[in-house]
């Protein structure tokens, strides 16, 4: 195995040449098949893990160009700034200002997310709704959450919706209710009465009205016109 000071010199000629690499091709470089020794030289030189790949490739710290989001990709392998995948979606859906649904979050990292995001919510480390039959994922924190909900619905498109229906929705929400429930239960409630009506539908009246799906808490209330 090379010396400290030749491990420095070869691995910075390495990234430099190649930006990214992997555990063979630092190997090879040192000259050694000790992975106590490989990671020990790549220490000291503050080393990244990608997210993606299941963590096989690695760069340093001074390389990326991170984005807005605090992530980088060179050649399909992508890191970021919060280190794992899991970190990751924690950090953007708690910084996010209208939450993301686990499409947005797949296509904005490239990568398969429903396992890192399944563990957060387990460890009450961020929180899930449903929203227009899709889960959103916001922030733990209920003041931020609040924040995220609410311009999550004004970039929702509004569609008119037929004076009966808003009625019927709005006297499920407040019948035999010290909360205000999910649309998505108002929407199966309503269907139980022979009354078709979508949870969008009813997230919409939700948002005419200033309501907000409560499952704890005080009492639902009805907003003034």
């Amino acid at each position: 195995m090379l010396s400290v000071d030749e491990s420095s010199q070869a691995l910075e000629r390495l990234f430099t040449r190649e930006l990214v690499v992997n555990l063979d091709d630092v190997c090879k470089t040192l000259r050694t098949k000790s992975r106590m020794s490989v990671f020990r030289r790549l220490s000291s030189l503050c080393y990244l893990t990608s997210y993606s790949h299941a963590g096989r490739f690695y760069t340093l710290e001074h390389i990326p160009a991170f984005d807005e989001h605090g992530l980088w990709q060179h050649q399909g392998v992508w890191f970021s700034t919060r280190g794992s995948l899991k970190n990751t979606a924690f950090h953007l859906v708690n910084e996010s200002s209208a939450g993301w649904t686990h499409r947005e979050l797949r296509d904005r990292l490239r990568v398969r997310v429903h396992n890192a995001l399944l563990d957060l919510v387990r460890e009450k480390r961020i929180q899930r709704e449903p929203f227009e039959q899709v889960f959103l994922y916001l922030s733990a924190k209920p003041s931020r959450a609040n924040a995220q909900r609410k311009a999550r619905r004004r970039q929702a498109p509004q569609a008119e919706v037929q004076p009966f229906l808003v009625v019927e929705i709005l006297v499920e929400v407040v019948h035999g209710s010290r909360t205000v429930p999910y649309p998505v239960t108002v929407a199966s409630r309503l269907a139980v009465r022979g009354i078709k009506v979508t949870p969008q539908v009813v997230e919409s009246v939700y948002a005419r009205y200033c309501l907000e799906a409560r499952t704890t808490g005080s009492s639902s209330r009805r907003a003034r016109r």
